[in-house]
């Protein structure tokens, strides 16, 4: 594993798949480094309300719960969190566009009174193939992101049929917020190639790129990279995203070798995903290291509630009873933190 870690690195630096990938538009390395010297040092979470058990449930008009979202980010804030990663759904907007908006308007102006920026994500390969309009299920007991879907879910997301939708989708939310100083960067494909779909999410992958040069927004774009021996994923992703994004939840050692490498390309870096504790990815012994590499810091979750992401991944719970060790999230739903002596080293590393 460590060793097939190494060599994959290595093929990041090397792959000769992008020569003919790069699509025009890139941000300059000049301009992308003057964006980050912008900004203090960017932190935060990956974030849903507790009250909801996947997107649709989020933005959905039926169950957007604004109530909830401005009391979590009231948390998130003090603690000295200034930037939350958040998951959009191509079927809210399809169900109502001008509404979906609306809300997204809705929920930037909460996090914005929070002093919080946030990042979008737009597709994702992770979990539950198809998602349904309307009320969501109930979590499974025990089980991590038991209703979390995919979006835009499978087989549609290799359905030529429906690019022109996801396109439309794309090009009006993002060019509708594209000069908005609350966004803080656009995230356009959480994970692709998860869910054994492999090298069959490139090509929309490759859309949805395309379709966000085109609008050109005023905030950066970017697609983590997460597995490293997804070489033409990897190699695609960094050769065509302003800023380089990541998802690594290992053990400090094996992070460390992970942004090495993704340093050599000499671009701002944000670790979008990290912290999972019964994995040694931890605040103690990463978040301080993200600091000082000054490479920006959003773990997954928040505030344990219908997700379920206090269970471990593969370690399911079934009579649903508290796992012996959180695997995410900071805070009990009441706003009480989970480990006092993790808020309180993310307070000391924001000097609050």
């Amino acid at each position: 594993m460590k060793l097939r870690y190494i060599i994959t690195a290595v093929l990041l630096m090397t792959i000769s798949f992008h020569v003919n990938a790069q699509i025009a538009g890139k941000w300059s390395i000049e301009k992308a480094n003057k964006w980050y010297a912008e900004h203090p040092w960017i932190n935060g979470a990956n974030f849903i309300p507790s009250t909801a058990i996947n997107q649709l449930e989020m933005w959905q008009a039926s169950s957007f719960d604004p109530k909830t979202i401005d009391r979590e980010l009231g948390w998130a804030e003090g603690i000295g969190f200034n930037t939350m990663r958040v998951y959009l759904h191509s079927l809210a907007y399809k169900q109502d566009p001008k509404g979906f908006k609306s809300r997204i308007d809705q929920y930037l102006s909460i996090a914005e009174k929070h002093h919080i920026q946030t990042i979008f994500v737009f597709f994702d390969d992770c979990w539950n193939k198809i998602g349904l309009i309307g009320k969501q299920p109930a979590p499974k007991p025990g089980i991590h992101n038991s209703g979390w879907v995919q979006d835009p879910g499978d087989p549609a997301y290799k359905e030529t049929d429906n690019f022109p939708a996801l396109e439309t989708y794309v090009k009006d939310v993002m060019g509708h917020f594209s000069k908005d100083k609350r966004i803080l960067l656009w995230d356009l494909y959480n994970e692709p190639g998860n869910s054994g779909k492999l090298d069959s999410s490139l090509p929309l992958l490759t859309k949805v790129f395309q379709w966000a040069r085109e609008v050109n927004p005023d905030q950066p774009i970017s697609a983590g990279v997460w597995r490293w021996d997804f070489e033409k994923f990897n190699a695609f992703q960094i050769l065509n995203s302003d800023i380089i994004t990541y998802h690594d939840y290992e053990a400090p050692e094996w992070h460390k070798r992970a942004l090495q490498v993704l340093k050599t390309h000499g671009r701002p870096m944000i670790c979008t995903e990290y912290m999972a504790r019964t994995n040694n990815s931890t605040f103690a012994n990463s978040m301080p290291m993200l600091q000082k590499e000054n490479i920006g810091a959003i773990n997954w979750g928040l505030v344990s509630g219908k997700t379920n992401t206090i269970y471990a991944w593969d370690k399911p719970i079934k009579d649903g009873a508290q796992p012996e060790v959180w695997f995410h999230d900071i805070f009990w739903p009441n706003g009480t933190p989970y480990r006092k002596e993790e808020t309180d080293l993310i307070k000391k590393l924001n000097n609050k």
